[in-house]
């Protein structure tokens, strides 16, 4: 899951940024209301975490052009505004849900997961690959009757690979969709990484799913 982080606060934001990348999640973060806006409107977040008073543009300005550009993703809203009339105000502009600050990291990350939750309920249903099976609701893969054990980028590459099948991937992207905005691409991590999966999924049955386009990147084969 990749989610964008929009906090001018420093310190706030690597809090942020850091205890979610240790739960698994893709984050990319924005200091300033343009240049999350931009970054919001590319559409491929999960989800948008939003602080509400920011420089150049605020959060609710910033909120109201996503659902206006039909962005769908779930917003949730950050702001020391506590009141009634600010809350309504947020959920009104298209707001899924709203923190107020000073909160503890667990309380985000709960309201994190419920609403990545809503939207693969809503949204994903299983993914079937041949005989690979990844069930988005509940973060499970299978092959077979088998149970595959994925890290969290093992699993988001997977998901990559089997919504796109029979799509040759490049590693560009791959970076673009799997790892954060500040992916170094002279490393060889996309490979480390595609390695792992096939070590997982594809050693041990005579049908190889992940196969090499030499030159270019990856593509996951239905047949």
């Amino acid at each position: 899951m990749r989610i964008l982080l929009v906090e001018d606060e420093k310190k706030v934001l690597s809090f942020i940024k850091k205890g979610l990348e240790e739960e698994g999640y893709v984050v990319d973060s924005a200091l300033d209301g343009e240049t999350g806006l931009l970054m919001g409107l590319e559409g491929f977040h999960d989800l948008i975490i939003l602080d509400i008073n920011l420089p150049g543009k605020d959060g609710l300005s910033i909120l109201q052009e996503l659902r206006r550009e039909k962005i769908t993703a779930p917003v949730l809203l950050l702001t020391v505004r506590a009141t009634i009339e600010d809350i309504v105000i947020g959920l009104d502009t298209g707001a899924d849900d709203y923190l107020t600050k000073p909160f503890a990291f667990q309380e985000l990350l709960a309201r994190v997961r419920a609403l990545l939750r809503r939207r693969v309920d809503v949204e994903e249903p299983l993914l079937r690959i041949v005989d690979l099976t990844l069930d988005p609701a509940r973060r499970l893969v299978f092959r077979g009757e088998k149970k595959i054990e994925l890290t969290a980028k093992e699993y988001a590459l997977l998901a990559y690979f089997m919504r796109n099948p029979e799509r040759v991937l490049t590693r560009t992207m791959i970076a673009d969709h799997v790892w954060a905005y500040d992916f170094d691409p002279m490393t060889n991590v996309i490979d480390v990484y595609v390695n792992y999966l096939r070590n997982k999924i594809d050693t041990g049955y005579e049908l190889k799913l992940i196969q090499t386009v030499r030159g270019v990147g990856y593509v996951l084969k239905v047949e």
